[in-house]
């Protein structure tokens, strides 16, 4: 039974499509107990575009099948189809996109598993880098309600202190604290040494790091909000975690012929997700979605036969793209500013009394900056050659400066963990309406970036 508030959304039109692109949807809303499924018909470049929340999307599973058809009918709200079939531009404003999740409160215990849940829907970890290390790093051996949750950019041996003095049952910390495979837990190594006092006082450590500079309203707007309002894009686009999947189109001679390949393919691959349509005479045009993982087997399946063989195809299909997700950030700004305005913006945001400049090509304190880009942490490959007046970014490498100056780009460099750790009160504030009210959710006092000016 649907709500009334759904219902009331709902009205029935029809849309006439000569070739459409069938897709099943299914949407999951986490704490609003509200599941929806529906089938619709749009055409297949825009599928994707609806799609803005990466939380949603990692519910969203798309299975595309072409149809030949003249006229469907379907029921489904005019404002969904207004968003699948207009769909908004990559460039947007923070100050428009609001959260996907809403206040729940509850005093409802949660435990450890329910915690992470929230966390993944925050930022979804398909979204981190390849090479990242993201996600439970430390799992405790018992399972408990989870009552304090301790927010730091770095897990250190003062962090861990002022967990265990706090009987924290969660650490989330930016940074992963453990990056590289690891033979062994031995106390000489500091890092896995925290590993092993955590799991000795039953303290579960995660990171989201990447994931949540790529997320939408993640560090990295987060950062670029420092500098003003303006129109956003990000510099390197998210696609979708779904794997590689191909097309494979081939037609066979007659009714007989198809149900026997598809038989066949059905034994050696496990799986089919296919259309067909009839050709002339008794022939059948087949359309086959294959995943990378059984592309060998079922192209040797259809070279068996003379007729698939000869004609057979294959289409390696892109993933989609996700709007608004991605390593760093640009923005057009609203109304230009000086550099020095932009310092003294970015030093407030960032609460630093002191970060480092060096101005571009031809540039002065009062040159007007009109375009900024962003990167969180480290930015230099991510900000390479991209054209703005403006960088700001935690560090740089010497020679990356030079080439971004010489360019007549100004750099503003606020040391790594500087440029992400004003976000942990951002995000203490969404993972508090989120969480039960019996969780208590502290920054922590003893994190601070290691270098310091004197």
């Amino acid at each position: 039974m649907l709500p009334g508030w759904v219902k009331a959304s709902l009205r029935p039109f029809t849309l006439p499509f000569k070739l459409a692109c069938f897709s099943t949807c299914s949407f999951s809303f986490y704490k609003h107990h509200l599941a929806l499924s529906h089938s619709v018909l749009s055409p297949q470049k825009t599928l994707g575009s609806y799609i803005s929340s990466p939380s949603v999307y990692a519910n969203f599973y798309t299975s595309f099948h072409i149809l030949a058809t003249s006229s469907t009918s379907f029921i489904f709200s005019q404002s969904f189809c207004k968003k699948l079939f207009f769909p908004t531009p990559l460039s947007y404003s923070l100050s428009q996109s609001p959260s996907l999740f809403q206040s729940s409160h509850s005093c409802k215990p949660m435990d450890l598993s329910e915690v992470l849940e929230v966390l993944e829907n925050l930022a979804p970890l398909p979204l981190a880098e390849p090479w990242d290390n993201v996600g439970l790093l430390v799992e405790p051996s018992k399972v408990h309600p989870v009552k304090t949750v301790l927010l730091t950019n770095d897990l250190t041996v003062p962090v861990m202190d002022e967990a265990e003095a706090m009987n924290c049952d969660l650490i989330v910390s930016y940074h992963p604290p453990l990056f590289r495979p690891i033979k062994r837990l031995v106390q000489r190594d500091w890092k896995q040494q925290l590993a092993i006092r955590a799991v000795k006082a039953g303290i579960a450590i995660y990171s989201p790091h990447t994931a949540l500079d790529c997320v939408r309203g993640g560090v990295n707007d987060w950062l670029i909000g420092g500098v003003g309002s303006g129109s956003v894009s990000v510099l390197s686009q998210a696609a979708s975690s779904t794997p590689l999947t191909h097309k494979l189109e081939f037609t066979v001679r007659n009714h007989e012929e198809l149900k026997m390949i598809l038989a066949e393919l059905m034994d050696t691959t496990g799986k089919l997700e296919y259309t067909t349509t009839r050709s002339d005479g008794d022939g059948y045009n087949v359309s086959l979605i294959c995943p990378d993982s059984i592309l060998t087997a079922a192209v040797q399946t259809l070279s068996q036969h003379a007729t698939s063989k000869e004609s057979l195809s294959i289409l390696q299909l892109t993933k989609l793209p996700l709007p608004g997700c991605g390593q760093g950030r640009r923005s057009i700004l609203d109304e230009p500013i000086s550099i020095a305005t932009a310092v003294q913006r970015i030093k407030s945001h960032l609460g630093l009394s002191h970060v480092r400049l060096a101005l571009g090509a031809q540039h002065t304190l009062e040159s007007a900056v009109n375009t900024v880009a962003v990167c969180a942490g480290s930015g230099g490959s991510v900000l390479n050659a991209v054209k703005a007046d403006l960088y700001i970014t935690g560090e740089m490498s010497h020679h990356e400066v030079l080439d971004a100056v010489a360019a007549g780009t100004s750099v503003i460099l606020s040391d790594h963990s500087n440029s992400e750790r004003g976000f942990l009160s951002v995000l203490k504030e969404r993972l508090s309406v989120r969480l039960s009210d019996s969780i208590s959710i502290k920054l922590s006092q003893r994190d601070r970036d290691p270098l310091e000016i004197l």
